[in-house]
Formats: structure tokens, sequence, C-alpha cells
């Protein structure tokens, strides 16, 4: 696939989805930027702004079967990969897949589960396959993890480790409507039908997700750019006020992203700005902040900003 028809399919997966969801541009297109980077995304917010709906929308759009999986103190990891269960006609133990078995699967309030149930995550995350009981069974391709958390209910819940963060791609919020235009449509649209979600149109399929996610790999990106990305997550470690900085693996999912990123704008290479535009959301969530920076209430996307501003930017 060339870039211009990877572009017009992630603009019509957009149009599509948009007439569900009222929300940001931007935001949508950071989610579509993750589908097609091959990774993950942590949507944190609070309830009621759109979460679920857009999980469920962009699968619709994309062609992709979906599942929901609600994470809840008492969920087990079995609940989520499945588990042998006996049958009793020919005295064998079957395998029963989980709804993890989707591909698209929506980890909802993933920060109320424990973190044992949190693990049964990551192997499916990071190799696209779940292991029971010694058994390795292949999750559907292509595979993708929308997972909410709500940043303001604390009671309850376990707070994600390093180690699960580190997993998702990207990290964004839906947000509120940016203005009383836009809630009044949100209005409109609810009382122009029956159902109380709304439908989306489907526009790929799962060969046709697997083809524009391949056109990503094909997306240039220069020396000098792949400097730029390098120092970038250098310089979070050397901040006086990050403990914990990114991650090799951090740094390429940043240089993943943005190639996804120049593949959304309809561009075959990456630029500054690709890197730019997808920092906070790739990088912010992966620091870890002395307890001092903690204590002064600094944000993590605050450090990447002003990282950003200090990293010289080269010039194509």
């Amino acid at each position: 696939m060339d870039i211009d028809a990877a572009h017009d399919d992630c603009r019509a997966v957009l149009d599509a989805v948009s007439e569900s969801v009222i929300a940001d541009r931007t935001f949508l297109e950071t989610v579509l930027t993750g589908v097609v980077a091959r990774g993950h995304v942590l949507l944190e917010d609070v309830p009621g702004t759109g979460k679920t709906l857009t999980a469920r929308s962009f699968a619709t759009a994309l062609g992709l079967s979906f599942s929901r999986v609600q994470f809840t103190p008492d969920l087990l990891p079995a609940d989520v990969t499945g588990s042998y269960v006996f049958d009793e006609r020919d005295r064998t133990f079957e395998f029963r897949e989980g709804p993890v078995f989707a591909n698209v699967v929506l980890a909802d309030e993933i920060n109320r589960a424990p973190p044992k149930t949190q693990a049964a995550l990551l192997e499916a995350m990071e190799e696209e396959q779940v292991t029971v009981d010694g058994e390795t069974h292949e999750l559907p391709s292509p595979f993708f993890v929308i997972a909410t958390q709500n940043p303001v209910e604390q009671e309850g819940t376990f707070a994600l480790p390093e180690a699960q963060l580190d997993r998702f791609a990207l990290q964004t919020a839906v947000g509120y409507p940016a203005d009383e235009d836009e809630e009044v449509e949100l209005l409109r649209r609810r009382a122009g039908r029956v159902e109380r979600a709304p439908s989306v149109e489907r526009v790929l399929s799962p060969d046709r997700v697997e083809t524009l996610r391949a056109a990503a790999e094909e997306v240039r990106v220069e020396a000098d750019v792949l400097r730029y990305v390098a120092a970038v997550a250098r310089a979070t470690r050397e901040d006086r006020r990050v403990d914990v900085g990114v991650s090799p693996r951090g740094t390429q999912r940043l240089f993943e992203v943005a190639r996804a990123r120049a593949v959304v704008e309809g561009r075959d290479f990456v630029t500054p700005d690709d890197v730019k535009r997808v920092a906070s959301a790739a990088l912010a969530h992966r620091l870890v902040l002395t307890p001092d920076a903690a204590v002064e209430n600094v944000d993590e996307k605050d450090v990447i900003a002003e990282t950003l501003d200090a990293v010289p930017v080269p010039t194509l």
C-alpha cells in the first residue's frame, strides 16, 4: 500500500468514528496512530467522556472484532486469558478462550484489578499471545488494547506498575466537548436515533488494517531525525526531577509512533514536528518522578515539553 492510499484509509476511519464520537480530531488521530504503530493506547479520563464508545467505534470502523473486559478487584487472570475446562464427554481438558481473544480489547478501568490480573495482559500486549498451564495460544491479528482508567477516583484502585505502563505506546485523554456547540451536537445526534449508542460504518477489514500497519514500516526516517528521537529520550534521563527516564523500549516506541503519525498525515517521511507532536503522549507516562518533584506537583507532560524546548531540532 502506498502512502496516499494509507492516508485515504486513515481519513475514512477518522471520518467514520467522528460520526459517533464527539471529540477533538487530534485525540482521534492519536488513537489511530496507536493502531498504525502496532501499539496500545491508555485512555485516562473521568467517566462519561466516551472512552468505551471510542474503543467500540474504532473496532467497528476498522472492521475488527471487539471485546470488553470490565476490570474489578475480584477479576482473576483466567477471566482475561481463558482457562482449561474438563469435558465430561471425552474426558479431556479443552481450552476456553477468554475475552482477550479479539482484535480490539477494551480493558475498562484497568486500575481496579489487582496487579496479578493486570499482569495477565503483559504477555498479550508484548507478544500477542497468552500462556495458560504451560500452553501458548496465539491471539487474533491484528491485536490492539485500549485500556481506560479514572484519574479522579482512587479508592479501591491499584496503580499500574511501570512495566505495565511501558507496554502502552500512547497515553491520552478524551476530554470534554470543546465548546457548547459540540455539546449541543451530541444532544442533537442523540435525539435523531432510537438507540442510546450511535452506530458506526465499517470502513476497513482485518487484512486492510494489516496492510495499513505495514505501510508505516516503509516510512523514511533520516539520520538526523533518528538522532533527534534518541536525544529527546536520553534527555529525560538527565532531568533532575526524573527518577526513571524513558527506557530503550520507550525510545523505540517514540520512533514507531512518529512513523505512524507521518502515515496519518499522508507523508512517507518523518519530520521533527512529527516527533514533537507525539512525544508527550508517547513518553510522559513512562517517566517516574523523584519524590521532591511529586511533592512540588511537577507534571510529566511539562517535563517532556521542557525537554523538547531544550533539545536542538535538526533542520531537514
